[in-house]
């Protein structure tokens, strides 16, 4: 008998369900980091810095039903807006599979294990400070360069 072909594989973005949708996060807590945007280039820098609702051992947002309401700004992918997120981590399943490359196999759907990207060290598990602890006039002092 063959296996079935993961829907990552067989499926485009925009065909997924929500729940396969959601799934394709790993988790990694990256799109939670603030980041900075050069105004004369468009360059965007990482900080060291999330958002102060993640819960930063889970890597995961503590609002998630309700982000949007308590962060605006909240970033909200789709399958339509996936590209128009230039700064996401070449890590990240959403680019990963919009660009057609495959899953990395630290991935959690690829290792059937939720701490696999934590334990592969691609996720900002114990690397980060919460946002309101550092005033905004000193985020440049957090640019990092950890992430891919």
């Amino acid at each position: 008998m063959i296996a079935a072909i993961p829907f990552w594989q067989r499926k485009r973005l925009d065909e997924m369900t929500p729940a396969e949708w959601e799934s394709l996060c790993d988790g990694c807590g990256k799109c939670c980091l603030a980041k900075l945007e050069d105004e004369d280039t468009g360059d965007v820098y990482y900080t060291d810095l999330v958002c102060r609702y993640m819960d930063q051992n889970a890597c995961q947002c503590s609002v998630y039903e309700t982000r949007l309401e308590k962060v605006p700004q909240c970033t909200v992918l789709t399958a339509d807006t996936v590209d128009d997120y230039h700064w996401l981590p070449r890590t990240c399943a959403y680019r990963t599979l919009a660009e057609g490359r495959p899953l990395a196999d630290w991935h959690p759907l690829r290792s059937g294990d939720p701490d696999s990207v934590h334990e592969a060290g691609i996720s900002v598990r114990h690397r980060v400070i919460s946002e309101d602890k550092v005033p905004e006039e000193d985020w440049e002092e957090h640019i990092i360069h950890w992430v891919l």
